[in-house]
């Protein structure tokens, strides 16, 4: 009987404490054999399911693992390069604002300007505003200024960042349409200035600055529908018009 009823031997049994209240013992039992009951049946795969599962768990677990190694080795990554970002953004900043003042003072023939960041503190998403203050009048921020001066004082920030950045080859297209005579001038003669490091393509149509160039194209169009370019070397065209002998040149 404790073999089939209880699951014990004698020998077991024979060592477990005596119990003083066989009524409350009796409950225990039915208690316990109740619960064992509501347990249902033994699943005798069980085992065998674990093992399956549990190797699923363990490979998920390891997948798990790898990932968020991963994401880590991202997630610094990302932080280096932003911090090699602010870094060289904050130097080029600093490097434009000390080349704006003079470029801005050549263009303007006089004033000061500077760049402002909106928000110091988050480098990687601030905005960047320009204060300028033009010959004879206070600082103002270059919202306040009229469409010709704001082209120029767009001018004058990208001549700042090119002697920041130097580079070999740079293209306007009318960077200077909205600028008034004096100021197309003004402009050319710098950008005859700075084309000592920097060859520069420049398609416009303001007279001042096509003055300025060596190599003049134009496209004609002699037929309707028809195009032809042509090329002018104003220095060769400039000799050809000078005087020569008491005859006058061709140009």
């Amino acid at each position: 009987r404790l073999s089939s009823d209880y699951s014990m031997t004698y020998e077991y049994a024979s060592t477990q404490p005596m119990v003083d209240e066989l009524e409350n013992a009796q409950d225990e039992v039915a208690k316990l054999r109740a619960e064992i009951q509501s347990l249902g049946n033994i699943n005798m795969d069980a085992p065998t399911e674990f093992e399956a599962v549990n190797e699923r768990y363990e490979f998920l677990t390891d997948q798990l693992a790898e990932l968020n190694k991963a994401k880590k080795q991202l997630e610094d990554l990302i932080h280096e390069m932003d911090q090699i970002m602010i870094e060289r953004f904050s130097q080029t900043f600093n490097a434009i604002n000390q080349h704006l003042p003079e470029v801005f003072a050549s263009l303007f023939g006089g004033g000061k300007a500077r760049l402002v960041l909106e928000d110091p503190n988050d480098l990687l998403n601030t905005g960047i505003d320009i204060d300028v203050a033009p010959p004879g009048k206070t600082i103002q921020n270059i919202r306040l200024f009229s469409g010709g001066e704001k082209s120029l004082i767009a001018i004058s920030v990208l001549f700042a960042i090119l002697k920041t950045r130097h580079v070999p080859l740079c293209v306007f297209d009318e960077v200077e349409a909205a600028l008034d005579q004096a100021n197309v001038e003004r402009f050319a003669k710098y950008l005859k200035k700075f084309a000592q490091d920097t060859q520069f393509i420049v398609i416009t149509h303001r007279p001042g600055t096509m003055a300025m160039c060596d190599n003049l194209y134009g496209v004609t169009m002699p037929e309707d529908g028809v195009s032809d370019m042509l090329q002018v070397k104003l220095l060769d065209a400039m000799t050809l018009a000078e005087p020569s002998g008491g005859v006058d040149g061709v140009a």
